[in-house]
């Protein structure tokens, strides 16, 4: 049997529908919005996103086998507790998160304001040098469902290296 790499990626995406609220999460961020989020937890599709690559990275499912959204527990659940089972994860398999690139699709809210808090909680939660996590955003130049403000979506990548 060949030896196991030293490294591994992941990659996830997530989308939520805007509905009632005036606020969405993302990143752990409490962003003043006009809509909510339809979601069973707190909808934040930052993490939901980072998530998925995390437990891709680890061949370990999705966030959806680990947080169904069929179980009460998780009804209006903080995404940042996800986040941290999703760390422990990572470490008690011996590894650690390199790197994570994240990018936000929406017209609006605008991310760049909130960025630099996104990144801050997020390093926290997963014990990393802030300069470990990337946080950008694009609009689909109003086309598709995030186009017409229909929801917003998020995609990640991350590097699990040998700890």
């Amino acid at each position: 049997m060949p030896a196991s790499p030293s490294f591994r990626i992941g990659q996830g995406y997530d989308v939520h529908a805007f509905g009632p609220g005036d606020h969405i999460m993302l990143g752990g961020v409490k962003v003043a919005h006009e809509r909510g989020v339809l979601a069973h937890s707190d909808g934040d599709v930052v993490i939901h996103a980072l998530c998925d690559a995390m437990l891709g990275a680890l061949a370990l499912g999705d966030i959806g086998r680990h947080f169904p959204p069929s179980d009460p527990q998780w009804k209006g659940a903080d995404s940042r507790s996800f986040l941290r089972h999703c760390q422990h994860l990572i470490g008690e398999r011996g590894w650690s998160l390199g790197n994570a690139d994240i990018t936000v699709i929406c017209e609006r809210p605008k991310v760049g304001p909130h960025a630099d808090a996104m990144r801050a909680l997020l390093a926290h939660d997963l014990q990393v040098p802030v300069d470990a996590l990337s946080i950008k955003a694009t609009t689909t130049e109003k086309l598709g469902f995030c186009g017409r403000g229909e929801g917003i979506a998020a995609q990640a990548v991350v590097l699990l290296v040998r700890a």
